[in-house]
Formats: C-alpha cells, sequence, structure tokens
C-alpha cells in the first residue's frame, strides 16, 4: 500500500474518491489519506471516534471491484498506513449489484454488513450520450409535461454563485424542516464550493429556480471528468404547483451534456418501488427522468480491533433504532 498526494485522485470520474472530496472533509473532522494499491488510487479518511476509538471511512472506493477472496487481503494491506487508533475499516462500496436483495450476503467473514449506508446505495443514472430530444423522449410523460408546464408559469433558471449561497440555504432549511432530513451548517456548503474554486475538475455548480424575481428552488450539481452528480436539491413550500425542481433538474442535465459529461447520477432513490415508503415520492420524482436504476453493495465493515469495533456496533445499531423508530 503506497502514499500518494491527494492530488493524484483528481484524475478520475469518482466524484467521492477525488482529492478534491478528501479536501472538502479534511475540513470538518475528518483526515484524508490518499494511497495506491496495485495502481488503484483510494482516498480513506479517518475520524477519531469516543472512547480512544476511530473509524477508516472509504466513499464509494475502491474505484475497481476487487474480488470477494481477494477483497480480505485487500483490506489487510491497508491496516499498516493507517493510525492505531482505527477500530474498523468502513468500504462503501460502489460496485453494482443485480438486485436491493444481493446486498445483504454480498460479502463473507471477516467483513460485516455496516447497520447504516452512509451514501445511498441505490440511485438512477441518465447516459447523456443521446441527444438532448433522445433524453426528453426517455423520460416519463408526466416528467416532460411538468418541465415545459414550469415555464409556461413563468419559472426560469440560471447559474447562482457562492454569493448566493445564503439564500439557498434557507431554502435548504425549510426543505429539511419538511421532508424530516438532516442537513450540514452553511459552511459545510461554503467549503464544497470553496474547493472547486481552487480547481478546474471538478466543477461545483449552483442553479437556482426563479419565479418573478424570487429563488424558489435550487440545485447544486458537480461536473467531475465524464460524469455528474446532482448532490443536494432545495425548494420553498410555496409555488410547487410551478414545478421548478422538474425545469432545474433538466437545466443540469443540459449543463452537464455541455460540458462533456456522459452520465448524470440523481443521487439516491428507495431501493424499489413502494408506495408505503416514507421516500416513495422520491422515487417517482427521480425515475420520471429515465435513465437506469442501479443498486450498490453499500457499506460493508471489515474489523481492526474486533471488541472495540462491536461495541461501535452496538451503540450504532441502537442510535439508528431510536431515529427510525422512537423519535418521529
Amino acid at each position: 500500500m503506497e502514499t500518494v498526494s491527494l492530488d493524484e485522485l483528481d484524475g478520475y470520474d469518482n466524484l467521492l474518491q477525488s482529492g478534491y472530496w478528501g479536501r472538502v472533509k479534511e475540513s470538518f473532522g475528518w483526515t484524508p489519506f490518499a494511497f495506491s494499491f496495485n495502481d488503484q488510487p483510494l482516498l480513506v479518511l479517518v475520524r477519531r471516534l469516543p472512547f480512544g476509538q476511530g473509524i477508516a471511512y472509504v466513499p464509494h472506493g475502491p474505484v475497481n471491484e476487487v474480488e470477494p477472496h481477494f477483497f480480505a487481503l485487500f483490506a489487510r494491506n491497508m491496516i499498516p498506513s493507517l493510525p492505531d487508533y482505527v477500530s474498523f475499516i468502513r468500504f462503501d462500496l460502489p460496485w453494482q449489484i443485480s438486485a436491493a436483495e444481493e446486498r445483504k450476503g454480498y460479502l463473507k467473514s471477516p467483513f460485516k454488513k455496516a447497520p447504516v449506508d452512509v451514501q445511498p446505495p441505490d440511485t438512477v443514472v441518465l447516459s447523456l450520450k443521446e441527444s438532448e430530444e433522445d433524453i426528453l423522449a426517455g423520460m416519463k410523460k408526466k416528467t416532460r409535461y411538468n418541465i415545459r408546464l414550469a415555464g409556461k408559469k413563468g419559472v426560469s433558471v440560471r447559474s447562482g454563485s457562492i454569493k448566493d449561497l445564503e439564500t439557498w440555504y434557507d431554502i435548504y432549511r425549510e426543505t429539511a424542516g419538511r421532508d424530516g432530513i438532516s442537513i450540514h451548517s452553511l459552511d459545510y456548503y461554503r467549503r464544497v464550493f470553496q474547493e472547486g474554486l481552487k480547481r478546474k475538475n471538478p466543477s461545483v455548480r449552483l442553479l437556482l429556480a426563479e419565479l418573478e424575481g424570487e429563488v424558489i428552488a435550487g440545485n447544486i450539481v458537480v461536473l467531475h471528468g465524464k460524469s455528474s452528480t446532482y448532490l443536494y436539491g432545495a425548494s420553498r413550500s410555496v409555488h410547487r404547483n410551478c414545478m421548478p425542481t422538474y425545469l432545474l433538474q433538466w437545466e443540469a442535465i443540459r449543463l452537464a451534456k455541455q460540458h462533456g459529461c456522459e452520465s448524470y447520477d440523481l443521487y439516491g432513490i428507495p431501493p424499489y418501488e413502494d408506495e408505503d415508503h416514507p421516500m416513495s415520492g422520491l422515487y417517482r420524482f427521480k425515475t420520471g427522468f429515465g435513465g437506469r436504476i442501479i443498486n450498490r453493495a453499500g457499506c460493508w465493515d471489515f474489523p481492526v480491533r474486533p471488541g472495540a469495533y462491536t461495541l461501535y456496533r452496538a451503540a450504532e445499531k441502537a442510535r439508528n433504532f431510536y431515529y427510525k423508530r422512537l423519535r418521529r
């Protein structure tokens, strides 16, 4: 396992394995490490936990799939390069599986399926290799209708700058309160932009939807290599009937295509269509744009200090139960 500079990770399409992402997380309590193993780049984020423990988190890595029977060797080769307080390595695997049901038994011991996934393991990815007309034709009829409806109702989309972040963040807080989601501080999203301004790749864009001069919705989109990712979206509770979020996504898709990107990741949906799922509306919204539904393997833990990991795992399970079942 060879240590390399963070900058050497910026030449790839995987956003969460980039040196850029390592720098963003470094400002908020994580220590980034960049490695190369058999010519495979790897970003590892390390953070101290209570009671002398620590986590080594690998977001969407390794980029290239490692055969399951070699993966334990891969993990063990990392350990000497990590701080000695690390209790476990959490791999947030980007590797595609054929169905969400396969996730539970994907890896064998000593790996353990993490109690929670950090990044959403299920998503929708659009191909941007086709013409705009063909991309539109691949969408559901209702989605195309809502895109056109937003324009008819007077919604327009413009590019914002870091100066517009406070306005966007006010709307994002409103969105979080309405949907019951947790968000970072304004400083976090400001850092996402500031780090992007320091380099050509990735390019961080803020798109704002306006109605009669008022910002009513906004998306943060990252263009990285041949890929693009919709990271964060916000919308006001008023004027939702004007469908600004549909027009925002369409303009983001067009922007990514013009930038030379070949794919657009809508970043996160429930694993399958289920009307009883609390995010069923999100599933319908994102799948309405067409594309491929991708199920990934999710988070898998490799214990480094088994006793300490067992205690942390129990605490994480209890915390997850509290927030999902009791605190409603």
